[in-house]
Formats: C-alpha cells, sequence, structure tokens
C-alpha cells in the first residue's frame, strides 16, 4: 500500500466519523491554543517590564540606602533602618565621579495639593533639574526645575498632566501659585502625559526641589540616588566608584547597595522567561490529554473495525499497512487539531491586546513551534498502542467474527 494510498484511506474513515474527528480535534485545539495564548501573556509581560527598564535609559545606576542581604531581603527591611541615611552631601560627592555625566536624587511622599477651593493628594517628588534628563521623562510646557545647589528650597514646582488638569483645567498654570501642604510654590511647568512607568503614574506627579520635599517630609534622607553614567561601557566603573566613595564616607561602613539597570533587567528577565516556560509547560499538559483521548478512541475503534482490519489483512495488506493506516489518523487529527489551536490562539491574542494595549501580547514563534510539535508527537506515540493491536490481528479470525 502507498503512503498516498494509506493518507487517502485514512482521511475517507475519518470523514465518516466526522464527530468523533471533530471532538478528538477540539481537545487537542484547546490544548494547542492555551500554550499559545499563555506563552503570549508571559512574553507580553517580560515586553512591558523591559519597555519599562528601556524608558529609564541604558546607563542607569541606582544607589539604595541599606545592604543588600544573603537573605533575599531588600535592604533595610530586616532591621527597619540602615547605618546611614543617604544625604543631599553624598549625591554632591557622587557627582563628582569622573564617570558619572548626572545626578539626580530623590525624595518621594504624598502630601495635598490646593489651588483655591481645589485639591486633592498628590505624590511629591523631590529632586533636582537632572531628573529630566535621566529618567527621560518630557516637558509638556514651562521649565523644568531650576539649576543649583541641590540644599536650596526653592518654593517651585512642575506639575503633572493629570495634577494640570484637575487644578487648572484649560487655562494656563504657568506663574500662578499653589500650596503644597503648609507651603507655597510658583508653578514653573508642566510635564507632558507619559502614564504608568516603574511604578510612578507621572501625570499625577508634583515635582518640586529636593530639599524642599525634605522640609516638607521633615526627613533629612533620601529615597534613591539616580546616577547616569558617561556610556554603557562605564556603568560598572560608577558602580565600583560609586559604592568605594560611599563607603569611606560612612566610615568604613558598606551600608548602601549599588545597582544597575541591567543588573535589574536581568534578574527580572530570568524570572519571567522562567514563568513563561511554566504556564506553557502547564498548558502543555493538556495536550498529553488529548493525547490519552485518542489512544483510547482508537481502541475503540480498533474493536469495532475488525472487520474491516480483516478485509483488509484478506486483500494483502501487512502488518506494517495496518499499524501505519492508524497512526496516519491520529497524524492527520492531531494536526488539524495543531492548527486550529493556532489559529484560536492567536485570535485570542489579538483579543487580550487589544484588552490590554499596554502589553505586547503576541506568541513566541518557538512556542507555537513546539504547540504543535508536542501536539503531533503526543497524537502519533499514543496511537501507537491501538495501531499495533490492530496490526496483529489475524484476518482470518477478524473476517469470521463479524
Amino acid at each position: 500500500m502507498r503512503l498516498l494510498d494509506t493518507f487517502s484511506l485514512a482521511w475517507g474513515t475519518l470523514a465518516t466519523q466526522l464527530r468523533r474527528t471533530v471532538l478528538i480535534g477540539l481537545a487537542m485545539s484547546i490544548g494547542v491554543g492555551a500554550v499559545v495564548v499563555l506563552t503570549a501573556l508571559g512574553e507580553g509581560a517580560r515586553g512591558y517590564v523591559l519597555n519599562q527598564f528601556a524608558g529609564l535609559g541604558a546607563n542607569l545606576v541606582i544607589v539604595i540606602p541599606g545592604r543588600a542581604e544573603t537573605t533575599g531581603a531588600a535592604p533595610g527591611v530586616l532591621s527597619g533602618q540602615t547605618t546611614r541615611d543617604l544625604t543631599l552631601k553624598d549625591a554632591d560627592a557622587v557627582a563628582r565621579l569622573r564617570w558619572v555625566s548626572g545626578v539626580a536624587p530623590l525624595n518621594v511622599g504624598a502630601a495635598q495639593i490646593t489651588r483655591g477651593s481645589l485639591g486633592r493628594e498628590a505624590v511629591l517628588l523631590g529632586s533636582s533639574a537632572s531628573l529630566l534628563r535621566i529618567r527621560h521623562m518630557r516637558l509638556g510646557s514651562g521649565q523644568f526645575l531650576p539649576d543649583g545647589p541641590s540644599d536650596q528650597a526653592t518654593p517651585v514646582c512642575v506639575l503633572g498632566d493629570k495634577i494640570r488638569t484637575e487644578l487648572f483645567g484649560n487655562t494656563n498654570p504657568i506663574g500662578s501659585w499653589v500650596r503644597i501642604g503648609e507651603r507655597r510654590f510658583r508653578v514653573i511647568g508642566t510635564l507632558a502625559a507619559q502614564g504608568q512607568q516603574m511604578g510612578f503614574n507621572s501625570d499625577e506627579l508634583v515635582v518640586i526641589p529636593v530639599a524642599a520635599a525634605q522640609q516638607l517630609l521633615n526627613t533629612p534622607s533620601l529615597f534613591r540616588i539616580l546616577i547616569e553614567a558617561r556610556g554603557r561601557a562605564a556603568v560598572p566603573r560608577v558602580k565600583a566608584d560609586a559604592l568605594a566613595l560611599l563607603k569611606a564616607r560612612h566610615e568604613g561602613e558598606e551600608d548602601v547597595t549599588v545597582i544597575s539597570q541591567d543588573a535589574i533587567l536581568a534578574t527580572f528577565d530570568r524570572l519571567l522567561t522562567a514563568l513563561t516556560l511554566a504556564v506553557g509547560g502547564i498548558a502543555a499538559i493538556s495536550l498529553g490529554v488529548a493525547g490519552v483521548l485518542i489512544m483510547n478512541v482508537m481502541l475503540v475503534s480498533v474493536a469495532q473495525r475488525r472487520a474491516e482490519i480483516g478485509l483488509l489483512k484478506a486483500l494483502g495488506a501487512s502488518a506494517g499497512n495496518v499499524r501505519a493506516l492508524f497512526i496516519a489518523e491520529a497524524g492527520i487529527i492531531a494536526s488539524l487539531g495543531a492548527a486550529g489551536g493556532v489559529a484560536l490562539g492567536l485570535l485570542a491574542s489579538f483579543v487580550l491586546g487589544k484588552i490590554y494595549p499596554q502589553l505586547p501580547i503576541l506568541p513566541p514563534l518557538w512556542a507555537i513551534v513546539a504547540a504543535v510539535a508536542t501536539a503531533i508527537f503526543a497524537g502519533l506515540l499514543f496511537a501507537w498502542l491501538p495501531a499495533r493491536r490492530a496490526a496483529k490481528l489475524d484476518a482470518v479470525v477478524s473476517l469470521a467474527r463479524r
């Protein structure tokens, strides 16, 4: 029996049992579709995080108060405090390092901002003029924080787009005065609408000089120090120099953690890749279930088709021909189910992408290929036992039982 004849006969058999074929193919499609969708979601989450970090620039180094412990806890978590606070003088010293092109000290808190009878709670961000460039923020109108000594608490502020809209509507806020906490600040600029970025919604920020933020929040310490290195190759040197400098300034105590964006990004990348593989593997279990379904249905089919198998053998078909016939039927079902599953997964990914436009939901090619290959392999593997049983049937006995 030629290969073409085998597939033609297998296709004819499946066509005569259309309902059974569709149901088995649907089970395979659901498994493949689940793998495609879940890996697309995993890759979407990974892409979202990568894009968020890309928005910070490639040369970013971050100084965090507290030493990173081998327990995996965040700096300062176990003790509730750090050996020494990060100060503005620390930030100024870091800014003088050779391979540093800019430094932005950070303080973060919450405060009430009011204009006349209008007011709301806002996220308060104290920093310097370098923040605009280091964080890749976009200015909407006016100007950003002025250059000057870091300890100069100039009463000026820059409003996020949503804060501007809620307090000023369509009027120009530049030059107006607002009250933040118990102090008055003059609006000198606004930020362009940018939305969420690395945990901050810049549209709801109010940016003021870091010294003014320390006075409002009643804290002498800094939340973070953002450092911009002079190129990507300078990042390791900046990390080492900043750590050595701060250790010397803190009387030999290594009580800060210096990390780079690349290190954070690599950690997130490994975690999210592992998550994608895990959810894809969990979804692939359903392909094994579909394979077992194929085996069970085909075992029943062997018992029902004894006369057909006996007739084929009586006409000269070998045991290998019969075995190939059943394996071809399983291969056709698995292939059609896999194709339907890919189409189903791509459609679901497209719909989810429209629902969550911030996530770049697109199934990776390797996941599609792996899902299809697994589906076909599972179908052929679990069809082997029924095919082997059919091949061992005796032609005379099979026809006699008709």
